[in-house]
C-alpha cells in the first residue's frame, strides 16, 4: 500500500473475498454501514467533548477506529487512535483539534469509498 493511499485496497479485497461474486453488494452494504454511522460517532466525540464525558467522547472514538480498520480508511483509523489514546492518557482538553482531523479524513474516506463502489466490480 503506499503512503498515499486513502483507503487501503487490500482492505477492499479482503472485503470482496468474504463474498465473491455477489457484485460487491456486501462491500456495498458494510461501506453504507460505515458511511451512516461514522457521521453519528463524529457528532458523538462533539457532545461528549461539551459535556465532558470521557467515557463516551473515548468510545465513540474507538468506534470510528474500529469501523474505518475494517474498511482500510487508513489516515481516518490513525486519526481515531490518536483521539482515542489522547482521551484515555490526558483527557478531552487538546481534543478539539483532532477532532476536525477525523472529520477531515472521514470526508476523504467518504470521497475514495464513492469513486470505489461507483466502479464496476472486478471479474
Amino acid at each position: 500500500m503506499s503512503d498515499s493511499a486513502i483507503i487501503d485496497p487490500q482492505a477492499i479485497e479482503n472485503l470482496r473475498s468474504l463474498n465473491p461474486g455477489d457484485q460487491d453488494e456486501f462491500l456495498r452494504e458494510i461501506a453504507g454501514i460505515f458511511l451512516e454511522d461514522t457521521p453519528l460517532r463524529i457528532r458523538e466525540l462533539d457532545e461528549s467533548l461539551a459535556a465532558g464525558d470521557v467515557s463516551k467522547f473515548t468510545r465513540a472514538a474507538h468506534s470510528i477506529k474500529g469501523s474505518s480498520s475494517n474498511l482500510g480508511a487508513v489516515a481516518l483509523r490513525a486519526a481515531a487512535e490518536k483521539l482515542e489514546h489522547e482521551s484515555r492518557t490526558v483527557g478531552l482538553g487538546g481534543v478539539g483539534p483532532l477532532i476536525g482531523a477525523v472529520r477531515s479524513e472521514f470526508a476523504r474516506a467518504e470521497s475514495e469509498l464513492s469513486k470505489i463502489l461507483a466502479a464496476p466490480p472486478p471479474a
